[in-house]
């Protein structure tokens, strides 16, 4: 969701000339923080969770869905009238609700950080549940909670896609997208305003080109047919002039197809500093393993795409590079900022994307960094370690896109705001969390690739096991720490088509070898005869725990889901899709997902989620009457 402030942005041109000042203050807030919380220790080992719903009405009369526009009055409700109705709850266990940039768009969190005890693992489905079964009291008749990792007709132009219909034309102030109109960006000031700022600092319109699934009637080239550019307020945008929609891609232009997807996020804290940098150190391997497990965006702009994910689809959404930030090869290292004020000349990657650095594992940094030298330098002279300092300094050649002219000057001893104007608009794999001044909030990490999943069941199976993932790192002698370059080749494999069966995944052979070697998935996550398994591991940290025979058959569960997903036994979320569109009676074989079929499509979804409908190549046998069970929520 990113630092909502309250206050009024800047103009671009104003808040540029300031962006100096933020890095700078910026900077000096984390050392203040770091100078008070860098000695902390014994933190409890906590966690949470972050869902993004989508809103959406099905209309049952004329068969078709859109994307439902309520998101300000939803929360409303859902923020104070809902609050009375939880008051058998304590304070810390009543659900939290955000907004997010679409307003179709929900983030529910729990009350309080979960423990990593079973017991405390046990709570996380039902809490999940009770977030759902809140919000849904809270909708209309017609409208339905789903967990949709990308909307499949978001910014079509033949028909409809959101209620109420927009009444604005598209190539709005905001974003100049020649699919999506304004109103669909969250109405608080910062996120219109992040919209044009990362338009004009980089100088032209956002540029997603996803490559388009080939089916038998797909034409060949395929050139998207529903974008009229011969009217001319298409025919005279100038990225289309500049040929900014590739032959056989589906073309985006706005920062709303990639903001506008939902994730599941995981943020842990850590006992202390070490901790949480060996943590973040041993996930970032993890990252690109789980983003495939977990894979469910195969459709966009009412296309299928050849891809399963949304990753690099954001990237591209947010990338405001200038032409000479992204001119040269990407695979060419950038020359580091030595003057702060005009920035490096390149950078290799959008400030969407994946981790560019270990923050202990120095001899795996194998790809050079673009750094704000002067920052580096300032954190070194403070105490701050190299690796920490190039972490910091990394983020910081970025410019903050929004700032409010009633939060220029604070006092740095206090206020985080300048730092988090800078860390929060770095979206990476992970995040390095410092904690707030004068909370009881510790060092943390935030684990973000994950795709967001259909049912609460699979949300909560994946954060339990990456939770019982972040216990093995911190209890046995494991070491997943590779080449960070092998890193990105695995971020790109694992967003690719079927990537569960297709592809192979580079990984440590083991802990006491500097070897790697490429993978399956199944092998990586079931293990092979030289190779611990993932899931095997969290099984032995789970056996040096004494548990009852049933919570030990219920967190089990848990971890046979995430092997089954991992070795293909049941499909992923994006399979799922894709096969349903293309199995479909009024599917053309054209790559084309028509208002009957998106449709038909979440209606089932919708059924299965409630547990109405099985669905038994995508969720165990026991998914069904488990969900009943909870109460056919």
């Amino acid at each position: 969701m990113g630092l909502l402030s309250l206050g009024t942005p800047l103009a671009w041109e104003d808040a540029r000339e300031l962006s100096e000042h933020v890095r700078k203050h910026g900077i000096e807030q984390f050392l203040s923080v770091w100078r008070e919380s860098r000695d902390r220790q014994n933190d409890p080992l906590l966690w949470g969770d972050e869902l993004e719903y989508m809103v959406v009405v099905l209309d049952h009369a004329h068969k078709t869905a859109r994307l439902s526009l309520r998101q300000g009055e939803i929360l409303e409700r859902l923020n104070t009238c809902c609050m009375k109705e939880l008051q058998n709850l304590a304070p810390e266990d009543r659900p939290k609700f955000h907004p997010e940039y679409g307003r179709y768009m929900i983030e529910s969190t729990p009350g309080s950080p979960f423990g990593i005890s079973a017991s405390e693992l046990l709570r996380v489905e039902p809490n999940m549940l009770l977030r759902r079964d809140i919000t849904r009291q809270h909708l209309r008749d017609n409208e339905v909670l789903m967990a949709l990792a990308s909307y499949p007709r978001l910014g079509v132009l033949d028909t409809p896609f959101t209620e109420p219909v927009c009444e604005l034309p598209p190539r709005g102030v905001a974003s100049h997208s020649l699919f999506l109109p304004d109103e669909i960006i969250n109405q608080h000031v910062r996120f219109p305003t992040l919209t044009a700022n990362i338009r004009k600092r980089r100088g032209s319109k956002v540029r997603i080109n996803v490559p388009i699934f080939r089916d038998a009637h797909t034409p060949t080239p395929f050139i998207d047919p529903s974008i009229p550019w011969e009217r001319a307020e298409f025919a005279e945008d100038p990225e289309a002039k500049l040929g900014a929609a590739y032959a056989d891609h589906i073309y985006m232009d706005a920062m709303g197809f990639g903001m506008g997807c939902s994730c599941l996020q995981v943020t842990f804290q850590a006992r202390c500093l070490a901790d949480a940098r060996r943590m973040y150190d041993q996930l970032v391997p993890i990252t690109p393993l789980l983003l495939a497990a977990t894979a469910a965006s195969p459709v966009y702009r009412g296309y299928l795409a050849d891809v399963d994910c949304r990753w690099n689809i954001i990237s591209a959404a947010v990338d405001d590079r200038t032409p000479a930030e992204r001119a040269e090869h990407p695979l060419k290292p950038a020359e580091p900022m030595h003057n702060s004020d005009t920035g490096p000349r390149t950078l290799r990657k959008s400030r969407y994307d994946s981790v560019d650095s270990y923050l202990d594992a120095r001899e795996w940094n194998d790809v050079d960094l673009e750094m704000n030298m002067p920052v580096k330098q300032r954190l070194m002279e403070c105490g701050v370690d190299e690796l920490l300092a190039e972490h910091m300094a990394h983020l910081f050649v970025r410019d903050p896109l929004v700032v409010f002219s009633e939060n220029i000057d604070l006092d740095d001893e206090r206020s985080m705001d300048h730092f988090e104007n800078i860390q929060s608009t770095n979206w990476q794999t992970m995040r390095f969390k410092p904690p707030p001044h004068g909370a009881h909030v510790g060092w943390r990490v935030e684990f973000r690739p994950m795709e967001i999943q259909l049912t609460d069941f699979e949300n909560a199976a994946y954060s339990i096991f990456l939770v019982l993932l972040t216990q093995v790192i911190m209890t046995m002698p494991v070491d997943f720490c590779m080449p960070i370059s092998l890193v990105d080749v695995n971020m790109q494999r694992a967003q690719q088509r079927n990537a569960v069966h297709t592809q192979r995944f580079h990984f440590r052979t083991s802990a006491q070898t500097k070897e790697t070697r490429e993978y399956t998935l199944a092998e990586l996550f079931l293990g092979t005869p030289t190779m611990p398994g993932l899931v095997p591991l969290t099984r032995t940290y789970l056996d040096s725990l004494d548990l009852d025979s049933d919570t030990r058959r219920r967190l089990d569960e848990y971890l046979d889901f995430v092997a089954m997903r991992a070795d293909g036994r049941l499909v992923t979320m994006a399979t799922f899709v894709r096969d349903f569109v293309t199995q479909h009676h009024a599917y053309q074989r054209d790559s084309v997902i028509h208002d009957e079929i998106n449709y038909d499509l979440l209606c089932v979804l919708d059924a299965i989620e409630r547990g109405t409908q099985e669905a038994p190549t995508l969720l165990p046998s026991w998914y069904a009457d488990r969900r009943r069970h909870a109460g056919g929520m």
